[in-house]
């Protein structure tokens, strides 16, 4: 039996000491995210996360991928793809081609991500009525937090946990532990990381991906080094490589134009079998995704459904979020290709003067930058900085090429972001040089080297610490979102009718009802959705619409704008004669109307 001494020496020289750094870490990080949640987490406020989630909520419940956010542009496609699919000439068409009579196909959203928040759904008790009674969930009685929206949060801070594990892993891979140390504290002290984590999007599961894709290209490029190489060993990397980019690309589609610098990559530095690593990646890639994309041509005849069009999204062609809410979109002009090499060009512009500067919303992008100039003994660390510079490069343009109006509604938030997924490696980049100036530094004093590392690691780290100093964030991502009124005319309405709105995500994630999203008019694609594919019985209208510009978007919209239409409701207290719905109530968020006073029945029902 061992003796109080021997305990005693072990935890101050033995692995009592690895214990207690580990316990100490762990206490650390749980605080910090602990703060964070009460400070400054919110709820959801991008349309892409409510999408992704009420999907989600879908699967877990059966009902397959189907989705109660419908976009104009996604009935498009099904009734042009049943269109074509009649051979029969004299046939009218399928009485249900829109798919709004039953469960409407999801056709915007790659399955993993999605599939990962449905299998957390089934493990946790997740509760999706709004809770004014709890006092976390609320304020004083009023609604405060949502509990799933909170939830998916946690959970993707965890992932943000196993991103700062896999930074440090491949840091000290390529470097040592000083800066592995050093990079994964950058991570971990990022607040648009945290901020991507809180958000509900897919970038946390995407990150992993991608630094495990990076994890492979590293073993890969070691391999090839051996003494004597093993020829399956290469071989093996190739094909998990190829794997985890096809993975990446279920998870958001644009990840997959990666499969680019990967296969030049394994090309450049795969020795003598470098053609073969470069086909078996591309291969592994391409059976990953292919039933996928079978899929999404035998419900839509598209290859990427409505996500595939984003390349057309924010040009002259279709500004805004015109082309997801047309029913009858037009496309004749989209084969120009001045018209993308106008949109590239102008997104390029942004990217270079702001975004490269601020990779990662941290100082350490700057000596990354800096960084680029030096050169390295190691084989291991010139490669695979030509890996990052690759992948950069290729994302700069996917980026540029695929950014919609969502980048422009949520400008450092968003799934189109891309290159925040590039942050970990250049913090790696970055914590090396600064430790290359740190050598050549004559400090006084040894011991201010410490010092002097902390004072970089703050500085870098000060957004996060301005995030959790007061004042306190409200959670209530108010206007446009308030989850209390999306449930509120949810309860008006039956499972099985039609609601169209401005925020028709929001409807479906908090409402959890099929909802259209509003159309470009509100005439002739209201009443084409209304009088021919399923009676549209409340429109739901935020501060999205009710918020506009006057003179731009209401009074020269045209006669039959959603702006003139509230002017003339709004104001002059008049419905158009032709209009199907003519009962308004006022909420909170905004206005609701409907076919008939539904909420007196609901009150009705409470008194009694």
């Amino acid at each position: 039996m061992r003796s109080l001494q021997d305990w005693i020496h072990k935890l101050e020289e033995g692995a009592g000491v690895r214990y207690l750094k580990f316990t100490v870490i762990v206490l650390l990080v749980a605080m910090l995210a602990l703060l964070y949640n009460f400070r400054v987490c919110r709820n959801f406020n991008t349309q892409e996360a409510m999408d992704t989630a009420q999907l989600a909520r879908n699967i877990s419940e059966g009902k397959g991928y189907t989705t109660l956010f419908i976009r104009p542009l996604s009935i498009y496609l099904l009734q042009n793809h049943a269109d074509a699919g009649n051979t029969n000439l004299l046939a009218v068409t399928a009485p249900d081609a829109a798919r709004l009579k039953t469960a409407h196909p999801d056709l915007a959203n790659p399955p993993v991500y999605p599939l990962v928040l449905a299998g957390l759904m089934k493990a946790l008790p997740f509760h999706f009525a709004v809770n004014t009674q709890s006092s976390f969930w609320s304020n004083n009685g009023a609604f405060w937090r949502y509990q799933p929206d909170f939830l998916i949060a946690l959970f993707n801070e965890i992932l943000l946990l196993v991103v700062v594990t896999l930074t440090f892993l491949i840091a000290r891979k390529l470097f040592d532990q000083h800066v592995a140390w050093l990079s994964a504290l950058l991570v971990l002290g990022c607040e648009m990381l945290w901020k991507f984590s809180a958000s509900g999007l897919s970038t946390m599961l995407l990150l992993i991906i991608f630094l495990g894709l990076t994890w492979s290209a590293l073993k890969f490029e070691e391999s090839g080094r051996e003494p004597q190489p093993n020829f399956n060993r290469p071989l093996t990397f190739a094909l998990i490589t190829g794997v985890l980019v096809g993975l990446g690309m279920l998870t958001r589609y644009a990840f997959g134009w990666l499969i680019i610098p990967l296969v030049v990559f394994l090309f450049l530095f795969g020795g003598q079998k470098r053609s073969l690593n470069a086909v078996i990646a591309f291969v592994a890639f391409a059976i990953v995704i292919s039933p996928w994309i079978i899929r999404n041509f035998v419900v839509s005849g598209t290859p990427f459904g409505t996500a595939g069009f984003a390349i057309v999204e924010g040009t002259v062609v279709s500004p805004e979020f015109q082309l997801e809410r047309s029913l009858h979109p037009d496309f004749s002009n989209s084969l120009m290709p001045v018209v993308y090499f106008y949109k590239l060009l102008a997104n390029l512009r942004g990217i270079f003067q702001n975004d490269l500067l601020k990779l990662g919303g941290s100082w350490a992008s700057i000596l990354f930058l800096a960084g680029l100039l030096l050169s390295f003994r190691s084989a291991a660390i010139r490669r695979m900085r030509y890996f990052l510079l690759m992948c950069l490069a290729t994302l700069i343009v996917v980026q540029a090429l695929g950014r919609t109006q969502l980048a422009e509604e949520s400008p450092d938030i968003n799934s189109e972001n891309l290159l925040i997924l590039l942050a970990p490696l250049v913090f790696i980049y970055g914590a090396s040089f600064f430790f290359t100036f740190l050598e050549q530094m004559q400090l006084p004093m040894a011991f201010l080297r410490p010092f002097v590392i902390g004072a970089f690691a703050l500085l870098c780290c000060l957004p996060m610490v301005f995030a959790l100093l007061p004042p306190k964030k409200v959670p209530v991502t108010f206007p446009p979102y308030y989850p209390p009124d999306a449930q509120q005319i949810s309860g008006w309405m039956k499972e099985n009718e039609l609601t169209m709105s401005d925020v028709p995500w929001a409807v479906a994630w908090y409402g959890n009802r099929q909802c259209v999203w509003l159309t470009r008019d509100a005439h002739d694609d209201l009443f084409a959705i209304n009088d021919y594919m399923k009676p549209v019985q409340g429109i739901y209208l935020t501060p999205v619409t009710m918020d506009g510009k006057f003179f731009s978007e209401m009074a020269r919209a045209g006669q039959n704008s959603w702006g003139r239409f509230l002017v003339q409701v709004g104001i002059q207290n008049q419905f158009p004669k032709d209009f199907p719905l003519h009962s308004a109530k006022v909420l909170v968020s905004g206005l609701f109307l409907a076919d008939w006073d539904r909420w007196k029945l609901s009150s009705n029902n409470q008194s009694q």
